[in-house]
């Protein structure tokens, strides 16, 4: 495999993530959310193997809380253990910002997101009813935290 390599996202970059995030999800982000999180300085970072960007990820850090708002690796790219590198970098980001515990919600069905966080030590605290949209009505969310506190 190619290097692996994060840089922070930049507006310019909306276009690419648009075509990963539309590839990886039935319900995917806008444009305006990514712009919006870019320009509230929220951590945005994009996954790249080599030259070509494969994932991203989207965290939000203060008052000693994160949360990981979207991690996302192209489906042909799922598998290969990038996931797990785009969560432990953000995850080392939440830190650097001085937080303690990093939350998620992550779809009930989406079990290969759900195996990864349970192996890295993310406990399912609570659930919201109904939270995602899904093809033919509405899907649970699994809420997830992990402590960050070694």
């Amino acid at each position: 495999m190619n290097e692996v390599r994060f840089r922070p996202m930049l507006e310019s970059d909306v276009d690419a993530v648009l075509k990963v995030e539309y590839a990886a999800f039935s319900h995917p982000w806008t444009r305006g959310i990514f712009l919006d999180c870019i320009r509230s300085g929220y951590e945005c970072w994009l996954l790249c193997v080599g030259d070509q960007q494969v994932g991203h990820g989207v965290l939000t850090a203060a008052a000693g809380e994160s949360h990981l708002l979207n991690i996302t690796v192209k489906p042909e790219n799922q598998g290969d253990g990038l996931g797990a590198r785009l969560l432990t970098h953000l995850i080392q980001r939440a830190k650097e910002r001085g937080a303690e515990v990093t939350f998620l919600e992550v779809r009930e069905s989406n079990l290969a997101a759900n195996h990864l966080y349970e192996r890295f030590g993310f406990n399912e605290i609570g659930r919201r009813k109904n939270y995602y949209p899904a093809v033919g009505g509405r899907e649970d969310a699994l809420v997830m935290a992990y402590s960050l506190i070694d």
